[in-house]
């Protein structure tokens, strides 16, 4: 009786590790991401790729939208209901580390097999380096440039041979291409109040010997008048004071608009969308033998420090960059690494549109980085908004910014 007890002790013992087991092995880690990707782009893909690994962790995706990733984020790390993971545009990643909001990666990449430092171009590594220590690990980067609609050259008399090199030149040939009577505008860009517009005017003041420490040089004054001029003159919609970037291409796309400043996250649907025959140059300068610049955008991935499964979501992270190589191929963005070659797409006009885009990436400078970043794009939306509305100057605009930004960084 005793020995058949036990037995049946030993047994229920085994079962109840046995369902144990189990119940643990149901019971998957779950993670949370936030980033702004749309369906057509890469983050819920690849979430949905890692949970069909049935590795133990499965990730539940939030789409959030541009404007609302900083306060988003910053309000529900604040109430300690931040996801795991976030994808965070490049220039805002400082406020977050030097915050201590984000989870210390520097150990934990240096043990990877997969995510490797010294593969990853210098400029999207600074971006998510803060007191050198890694904070994330780049999730792709771009560019900006000149995308024009070659029938709509040739049809007014320009060559597209010869697309405009000079901001003069981008005048010039808007005027030209303008066709009110046909609902097409000359150019179509971003003057949006957000980064998307910071994101789009910077490289014109770089160009003109600025920058967001120095955003009231006489370069940059001369750039923000050639917005206003090409607003001014109805050249470029008037929405493009309210507009992102995605909006302005389509515009290019439906054939409203002959030339549009855009990046090549836009190759994929242009190939797919636009009805005509299409190329890219490089930005336009301010004059001939002045050096081009080009913004760096993109996001990183990063971990919030306040996850409870650091490891469970690192693994995430390394499973994302594993797939970099895939990045161009099935979303139109270039991957953030140096070791990755971009194969021919063996689409002729797509093909000749990345070599200008890798062109013009080593021309290519980031917004910042720095811990204040929201609050000096800020001031430089504000100048762009008050000059291309005729609330002030464009001088007096950018004066404002350039005292704004000096009392952000304490100098003043």
């Amino acid at each position: 009786m005793a020995i058949r007890k036990f037995a049946m002790i030993g047994a229920l013992a085994l079962a109840g590790v046995s369902l144990f087991g189990l119940a643990a092995k149901a019971e998957d880690v779950t993670l949370t991401l936030w980033s702004l990707d749309k369906d057509v782009q890469p983050a819920p893909n690849l979430v949905k790729e890692f949970n069909a690994l049935n590795n133990g962790i499965k990730i539940e995706y939030r789409e959030i939208q541009f404007d609302d990733v900083v306060s988003e984020a910053m309000r529900a790390y604040s109430t300690g209901q931040a996801p795991d993971i976030i994808a965070v545009d490049n220039p805002e990643h400082a406020m977050f580390a030097s915050h201590g909001t984000f989870l210390d990666l520097t150990d934990m990449i240096a043990k990877s097999s997969v995510i490797k430092k010294d593969n990853y171009f210098p400029g999207p590594l600074n971006s998510v380096t803060w007191d050198s220590k890694l904070f994330g690990v780049p999730k792709a980067t771009n560019t900006i440039a000149l995308y024009y609609n070659v029938d709509m050259f040739k049809a007014k008399g320009l060559d597209p041979d010869k697309p405009p090199h000079t901001w003069d030149q981008l005048v010039d040939a808007a005027r030209k291409l303008n066709d009110p009577a046909k609902n097409v505008y000359g150019l179509a860009f971003s003057a949006k109040a957000n980064e998307e517009g910071t994101f789009q005017f910077l490289p014109w003041a770089q160009m003109g010997g600025g920058g967001y420490d120095h955003i009231n040089t006489a370069g940059a004054v001369k750039a923000l008048e050639t917005w206003k001029t090409i607003l001014d003159e109805k050249l470029a919609s008037p929405d493009t004071l309210t507009r992102g970037q995605w909006d302005s291409t389509g515009t290019f796309n439906s054939g409203n608009a002959a030339m549009v400043i855009s990046g090549p996250w836009e190759l994929e649907r242009m190939s797919q969308e636009a009805k005509f025959n299409w190329r890219v140059t490089l930005m336009p300068v301010p004059k001939d033998g002045v050096e081009p610049s080009s913004a760096m955008g993109d996001f990183n991935w990063a971990i919030f420090a306040s996850t409870k499964h650091p490891a469970e979501a690192f693994k995430a992270l390394e499973y994302f960059a594993s797939q970099d190589d895939k990045m161009f191929k099935n979303y139109g963005q270039l991957p953030a690494r140096s070791d990755i070659a971009i194969p021919p797409t063996g689409n002729e006009k797509k093909d000749a549109a990345l070599k200008v885009f890798l062109e013009q990436l080593k021309y290519a400078k980031p917004r910042g980085p720095h811990p204040q970043w929201p609050k000096i794009s800020k001031a430089i939306q504000d100048a762009i908004q008050s000059a291309l509305t005729g609330q002030a100057t464009p001088q007096a605009a950018l004066d404002q910014a350039a005292e704004t930004i000096k009392g952000i960084l304490g100098e003043g």
